[in-house]
């Protein structure tokens, strides 16, 4: 049952976002007999990679099985990394043997920023795009001495302009004593995500590139050097696929479900705030997340009124009454000065975890695929579509470090997180000893 304590007499159970674009079908595009490139997943990633095909004269038809913008491209918090989350597992005692690996992610992920940054101005995008940059809270003394060590490689790989800032400073970026300083990154974004989708979305039509809702992709079968795709509109056929199904990837392709766990993120958005309050919080205007195993991020919202709150309420999917209760929690804990604010939305969406925490692109069984956003869906996405448009269009110039043939799975899992309670659990438990004895 919702908690009427901390809920706004409006509240709706569905993305804010949704206020400015709320996906829907349309008029239902005709479905092609035949296509040089089908794509299955109507995100980012999947219109990313419609429009690089279309302005390399490739036909391509986007195949969703919902509405348009029904998943996580419309659900996420709109921030937008130039690679402070990837990396993170290239420090410490692992750093000599992996440094230059990192430093060639960091650099396309340095790249999928100025992607974003590029797509938007070329294609006239309205979707409030800033570049204010991110504050990254230190949950404890140690994990500020760990974001220390990462500043070097950041700043030489991907050009982030990062640098500390001490615990007795950090309210110049925070209005809150809640962390134990942080790491501040110079080059980070915030955007509307459901504008965003639909700029991307309208650029794809421009050019001429079909993307069908509500047809979803039963079946795939080889068919000498075709593909045939049974949808619930008809067949298509085609010479390449692209799986470009993030976090609801499922059962019609088993191989690359057993790599990517889905995860779900929750976030609310509040009522507006008095103007002096909303000003307070966030005094820079950046996005903010933590070092916690069990993450929160957070905004403002574009028009500067309501703070926009996300993180893992829980790893699975639930309904508002079980997450926004606990967001509103996190949120209150960073800011007090927030208690008694009533929230006007709570949603949720899927993001994809790797097990090796990147993402990936490249070839299974003969299907192309960009997947495992490992919470930086925004530029990533985008990026590996891109960069799997341009690998399929032979683009005599094309590299991308993402471009792996390794893209582990486990002997245990076969797609469904069943763990992912458990998991959860373990890393409040985790996150709260740090802390303790912090």
């Amino acid at each position: 049952m919702l908690n009427s304590d901390i809920l706004h007499r409006d509240f709706k159970p569905e993305p804010y976002w949704w206020e400015a674009y709320r996906p829907r079908t349309d008029e239902l595009v005709e479905l092609p007999r035949e296509v040089r490139v089908a794509i299955v997943g109507g995100g980012y990633a999947g219109l990313s990679t419609a429009l690089e095909l279309a302005k390399h004269g490739l036909d391509a038809v986007v195949l969703e099985t919902a509405e348009l913008g029904s998943g996580a491209s419309t659900r996420n918090g709109g921030a937008v990394s130039g690679g402070v989350n990837i990396g993170k597992g290239f420090t410490g005692k692992s750093a000599a043997i992996n440094e230059e690996r990192a430093a060639r992610l960091l650099s396309d992920a340095s790249d999928a920023f100025a992607l974003i940054d590029r797509l938007i101005a070329e294609e006239k995008i309205e979707c409030h795009w800033e570049k204010p940059g991110r504050f990254v809270g230190a949950w404890t003394r140690h994990h500020f001495e760990a974001q220390r060590q990462r500043l070097s490689l950041l700043n030489m790989a991907a050009q982030s302009g990062a640098y500390m800032v001490p615990r007795d400073e950090q309210r110049a970026e925070i209005a809150s004593n809640y962390y134990h300083g942080g790491m501040v990154v110079e080059r980070s974004g915030k955007l509307h995500p459901a504008l965003y989708y639909k700029g991307l979305l309208d650029a794809c039509r421009r050019r001429d590139a079909q993307v069908c809702a509500k047809a979803e992709v039963k079946r795939i079968v080889r068919t000498g050097g075709r593909w045939r795709l049974e949808t619930s509109r008809g067949m298509v056929t085609a010479g390449d696929i692209v799986i470009a199904t993030n976090g609801y990837t499922g059962s019609l392709t088993p191989a690359l479900r057993r790599r990517v766990v889905p995860i779900a993120s929750h976030i609310i958005a509040t009522e507006e705030l008095p103007p002096d309050l909303a000003r307070s919080l966030i005094p820079k205007g950046r996005t903010l997340s933590d070092t916690r195993r069990v993450l929160c991020y957070y905004r403002m919202s574009p028009d500067g009124r309501r703070m926009i709150f996300g993180g893992r309420a829980r790893f699975t999917q639930v309904d508002a009454g079980v997450s926004a209760p606990v967001l509103h929690r996190y949120m209150t804990a960073r800011f007090p000065q927030l208690h008694g604010v009533k929230v006007t939305h709570a949603w949720t969406g899927n993001t994809a975890f790797t097990f090796d925490a990147l993402p990936h692109m490249g070839q299974s069984d003969g299907l192309h695929f960009c997947l495992g956003c490992n919470g930086s869906g925004v530029a990533m996405m985008t990026y590996l579509g891109w960069q799997t448009a341009r690998k399929i269009a032979r683009t005599a110039n094309y590299a991308c470090g993402f471009d792996t043939p390794v893209f582990p799975d486990h002997r245990l899992y076969s797609g469904n997180p069943w763990f992912l309670p458990a998991v959860g659990s373990w890393y409040r438990l985790r996150d709260r000893i740090d802390r303790l004895f912090a």
